[in-house]
């Protein structure tokens, strides 16, 4: 019972420093992604949480790109990158294309920072440089798995005599630099886990800072970074908890203070497997393509880790300002979470009906609408089957909001009756009911187009069978066949009213012409 106490207590002190330090310094977060691969759901949710702190706490929400990997580094991601951000409404205060006060943001452009502040380690002894080849490393890493040890660096060249190391500087020969891990681990405080202690010295020897191409390591460069570019807070994925030890203490052997430090637990599949670069299906730009709304998608991705007032009903859509005032970094969860996939078309049905309340929004849903309908439709275009007209856009949709989950869904095969008019039409004459079908076409004619509805015209046409001697079914399958020469679709009735009067009449009077 104490000892919970006592945890609550400094849970408590925590959460009040923390509050003291939002407004002793302006809070200035990053997302600094490589430019290895596409945004995926992992990093979607690290660069919202750095927005929407940054936006609840009135600061600074930065992208960095971080491109020391030369080897990895993929032509076209940068751009992608920031595209897929400003799609999902992250929009950062200073990037590699607006620019900022401590750019570039670009690290391959600061190369010239990191070897001024790689020399002052040299000079006071905190790092050295290292002749080791790749083969004696190998070597190493081959004798630890056979001796059933952890692999690391021996440290081997931490000992060299400064008359040896100049004598290999002369040579040319080839080199690295490291630096000296502290043989002391030391805590540091965690905004989403509380305590953390790691002693990296047991998994791994003095790590490389700057490697034989001059390029600086992750961990350095991000070490800089983050200092020069006044990073107060530092959430990312808790798969880099364990490098922050190391990071601070490269801040300290530099005489800098470490920014607060939170690491977002792991998103999770639906079975509970981890995320994987190689899905698919987790990239933003998946989504994009399965018509998924921005919003749609980042109240999805909140749902695998917290970090929101209260529990919202499964329902509810927080939008953009509802995310930032509800987000606390306190109220992120430490253990991993589950995505829900069910709920992503939940959400995503919500968002578009949302979206088509407002009239300014319809000129955007026309023109996404009439561009899928042309590539799903492709071979139609030139012949001047396709259904195209706005108004016709716009009640199609309205029709179908409640039945569709994505946009996509409006160009399925089954629904391709709502922009193709049928190119064939039944030969009624061979049909049982081709008497019926020019009758029915002069009795709609006289019908007003507000009885054009599902409610009003399904018991009408089963009456007008049932009066005029025709089997129901023969007529629903020649109608269906006049209205969208398709099999499957929804029923006729509803056809027509999705069609309305002039629509519906234009392919009767085609077929009985």
């Amino acid at each position: 019972m104490q000892s919970s106490v006592l945890r609550g207590l400094r849970a408590m002190s925590f959460q009040l420093l923390q509050r003291r330090l939002f407004k002793k310094y302006h809070v200035r977060v990053r997302f600094a992604p490589s430019p290895t691969g596409h945004l995926h759901l992992g990093g979607l949710r690290t660069a919202l949480y750095n927005y929407l702190f940054a936006r609840s706490n009135n600061g600074t929400f930065i992208l960095r790109i971080e491109d020391t990997d030369r080897t990895r580094t993929v032509p076209g991601t940068i751009e992608k990158l920031q595209d897929d951000l400003l799609w999902a409404g992250i929009i950062p205060d200073e990037d590699p294309t607006r620019g900022g006060p401590v750019g570039p943001y670009l690290q391959s452009a600061r190369l010239e920072l990191y070897n001024e502040q790689v020399l002052k380690l040299l000079n006071d002894g905190s790092a050295y440089y290292c002749f080791c080849t790749e083969k004696r490393l190998e070597l190493l890493r081959k004798e630890a798995i056979k001796c059933g040890q952890i692999p690391k660096y021996d440290n081997r060249c931490r000992h060299l005599a400064e008359d040896k190391i100049k004598e290999m500087l002369l040579k040319d020969s080839t080199y690295c630099i490291r630096f000296k891990l502290s043989s002391t681990p030391e805590a540091f405080r965690d905004m989403v886990y509380g305590d953390v202690l790691h002693d990296i010295t047991k998994s791994e020897g003095d790590p490389v800072i700057i490697k034989s191409d001059g390029y600086p390591t992750y961990h350095f460069a991000n070490v800089v970074d983050d200092h020069f570019m006044e990073i107060s807070h530092v959430l990312r994925g808790v798969e880099w908890q364990v490098s922050t030890p190391k990071h601070i203490m490269l801040y300290k052997a530099l005489g800098w203070d470490p920014p607060i430090y939170g690491h977002l637990p792991l998103i999770l599949n639906a079975d509970g497997s981890k995320l994987s670069k190689r899905q698919g299906d987790i990239k933003v730009e998946s989504f994009r393509k399965q018509g998924i709304f921005p919003l749609a998608l980042l109240n999805y991705v909140i749902g695998a880790g917290g970090g929101f007032h209260g529990e919202r009903q499964s329902q509810d859509l927080y939008s953009y300002q509802e995310l930032i005032k509800q987000f606390d970094i306190n109220k992120i969860k430490s253990s991993s979470g589950k995505l829900m996939p069910e709920k992503l078309l939940e959400f995503n049905k919500l968002e578009m009906t949302n979206l088509l309340q407002n009239e300014k929004n319809h000129k955007f849903f026309i023109e996404r609408i009439k561009k899928l309908v042309l590539e799903a439709f492709a071979e139609w275009k030139n012949d001047g089957n396709l259904q195209l007209d706005d108004n016709h856009i716009l009640t199609t949709l309205k029709w179908a909001q409640n039945r569709i989950s994505t946009l996509n869904d409006l160009v399925k095969e089954d629904l391709a009756f709502l922009w193709i008019v049928p190119s064939s039409m039944p030969n009624v004459k061979q049909a049982e009911c081709s008497d019926a079908i020019k009758l029915l076409n002069a009795e709609l004619v006289e019908i007003d187009a507000s009885n054009y509805k599902t409610d009003w015209m399904a018991p009408y046409l089963k009456n007008f069978a049932k009066k005029n001697g025709v089997p129901f079914a023969a007529l629903m399958k020649t109608l269906r066949s006049i209205m969208s020469g398709v099999k499957v679709g929804p029923p006729v009735a509803e056809m027509m009213e999705i069609l309305g009067k002039d629509r519906t009449l234009l392919r009767l009077q085609r077929c009985v012409s």
